[in-house]
């Protein structure tokens, strides 16, 4: 009776532990824990652009996607050729487990950038365009105090200098 006792039991295990969550893994946006909040935005930009927008970073999707929606105000100034009425989403996501993160970026002009993630120190992520034929973008949060300050910069083909074409901060809204 023994042995059929034993030989169900190591049979059972493994059915007993399918309906066992498996351990969960390190969340990979947790890093960036910092951004998820509504933040103002003063905005100083190339050209003489002033603006006051919002944006808001916030878990979606189950926790999948890191999401950043941003809106302007009617408070902008700059010259014609700026779009004062500008909106854009970012999606922070991971294409498998223990890779690495990155991010898409669409706004209301037509625009779409691919970066690659990366968390320098604590409290500061960057979000940096693959290098091509044409300019690179480098898009970065920080939060000193209670600002979070960002910085959207380019850098053309064979340049070392990033130039801001965008530089802001905000508290929480």
């Amino acid at each position: 009776m023994k042995p059929l006792i034993l030989a169900l039991t190591f049979l059972s295990l493994p059915l007993m532990s399918i309906g066992q969550a498996a351990p969960k893994a390190d969340d990979p946006f947790k890093a960036l824990n910092f951004l998820e909040q509504n933040w103002e935005a003063n905005t100083n930009g190339y050209g003489g652009v002033k603006s006051v927008g919002n944006y808001t970073f916030r878990p979606e999707l189950g926790g999948h996607i890191l999401a950043r929606r941003a809106t302007s105000d009617v408070a902008c100034k700059g010259p014609d050729s700026f779009d004062c009425e500008h909106g854009d989403m970012l999606y922070v996501y991971q294409d498998a487990p223990g890779q690495p993160l990155k991010a898409i970026y669409f706004d209301n002009e037509g625009h779409v950038i691919h970066y690659n993630v990366s968390v320098p120190i604590a409290n500061k992520v960057e979000f940096l365009s693959e290098a091509g034929p044409g300019p690179q973008f480098r898009l970065t949060y920080e939060l000193i105090g209670p600002l979070m300050t960002g910085k959207f910069q380019s850098r053309m083909p064979g340049q070392t200098e990033w130039n801001s074409y965008l530089e802001w901060s905000g508290p929480k809204h």
